[in-house]
């Protein structure tokens, strides 16, 4: 099977960012698919302005030049959708497929997707990783009418042109099929941990630790991802500030790059806390979060306070599962039951950053927890999460929605 794999931020483990379509697409090449990656090159250092084709872990892989961050203001970056969009939609036609599988954010690419699904008569598999375009109308970025509705227009031609719609969580399920789509088209394979990665030796971590004199054996909470406006990272400088009131021994570390990168090291300094109990690194490559992870005693996983990022499916949430790591989360829903359900991490209240600091401090202090938080965390990896387990689901979902369209193709001529 040939299959048509659209991402606008496909990045390789060498790469800062999530690399769940890397880590599925390399698994349907071991399963005997040919995997075409559609991208763009966000921080292109090529010269030209055209596609160039690359080969990773077998996936052939084409890139086209087009600069995108999450600093960019949100006209900008609402430009790169559309010239991707436009661009892919020609160069998914020219490369052929068996399936078309498109992979949002952003929503824009249903645009490629059902251009190419239509041109090469294939099915179109759409994934829906967050729930657009509800996170940019609760966060303001989508504010007039007119593109709010335009946006609401994408999104059913997205669902209305997908054979299948694979969603990240239960919560974007449930939001599907609230758009009117049928529950049995509607499948849910959230993020999912790359224990082989993740596993590291206890040696990493205590690298990492030795490398700094400000940490050693302190106890060390990090945050590592987007520092984006619905990341709200400015919280955990708040909830940092209360819990050096309390044990100035604690670090706190956050890695990453975006647009409110400025804010918060302007936010941590102007309280006393930069260079003294947190600390900030740009965003690093995949392949060296499992040694920052290694070496702390929680990860976070952070959002504004608004009830449609409970739906989320962060990779952070799942790096810190793989790595054996509890977790802290400030959001409701089905991330919140999960740890409440297997002891994993904790839910820290979003609007109380003093009750906040004095729950992370007592989980910090509780040796037996924080050790037992770390079996559950590492059990609901290899048993509900692991990366080969969903990665299979998703190849039987592209062959079945093949399947399908042989059958129908057949039918049809048997008729005839």
């Amino acid at each position: 099977m040939r299959i048509l794999y659209l991402h606008q931020y496909f990045a390789t483990p060498a790469m800062p960012g999530g690399t769940r379509s890397y880590e599925m697409a390399r698994r349907l090449v071991a399963a005997g698919h040919e995997v075409h990656m559609i991208t763009t090159d966000r921080t292109p250092k090529r010269r030209g302005r055209g596609w160039y084709t690359t080969r990773e872990a077998g996936i052939d892989v084409h890139w086209l030049p087009v600069p995108y961050g999450n600093e960019m203001p949100f006209g900008k970056r609402i430009r790169a959708f559309f010239r991707f969009a436009v661009a892919a939609a020609h160069r998914a036609v020219r490369v052929g497929g068996d399936v078309v599988f498109a992979t949002s954010t952003p929503l824009t690419i249903a645009i490629p997707g059902v251009y190419a699904s239509r041109r090469l008569r294939v099915p179109m598999v759409f994934e829906v990783r967050d729930l657009w375009p509800e996170l940019p109308i609760a966060v303001g970025a989508l504010r007039s009418p007119v593109t709010i509705a335009a946006a609401r227009r994408l999104e059913r031609f997205a669902y209305r042109n997908a054979a299948h719609i694979v969603a990240l969580s239960p919560g974007m399920r449930d939001g599907i099929v609230r758009a009117g789509v049928p529950p049995g088209r509607v499948s849910v394979i959230p993020n999912s941990c790359d224990i082989e990665l993740f596993g590291v030796d206890p040696a990493v971590g205590a690298g990492i630790r030795s490398r700094f004199a400000w940490l050693g054996d302190r106890p060390l909470v990090v945050y590592i991802g987007t520092l984006g406006v619905i990341n709200g990272v400015g919280y955990l400088v708040r909830v940092a500030e209360r819990v050096r009131q309390l044990d100035p021994e604690v670090r706190f570390v956050v890695i990453g790059s975006g647009m409110e990168a400025g804010r918060i090291r302007a936010e941590a300094e102007a309280r006393g806390l930069l260079g003294t109990s947190l600390f900030l690194f740009d965003g690093i490559p995949k392949r060296d979060v499992p040694a920052w992870l290694s070496a702390a005693d929680v990860a976070t996983s952070l959002f504004v306070d608004l009830e449609p990022m409970w739906a989320n499916s962060a990779n952070k949430f799942f790096d810190a599962l793989a790595a054996g790591r509890p977790v802290a989360i400030n959001y409701g829903g089905w991330q919140a039951e999960l740890l409440r359900e297997t002891g994993a991490g904790l839910v820290l209240p979003a609007a109380d950053h003093d009750l906040a600091a004095k729950e992370l401090l007592d989980f910090l202090r509780d040796t037996e927890r924080r050790r037992e938080a770390r079996r559950a965390a590492a059990g609901l990896a290899r048993e509900r999460f692991d990366r080969n387990r969903l990665a299979a689901q998703l190849r039987e979902t592209l062959e079945s929605v093949v399947a399908a369209k042989d059958a129908r193709a057949t039918t049809a001529a048997i008729g005839s």
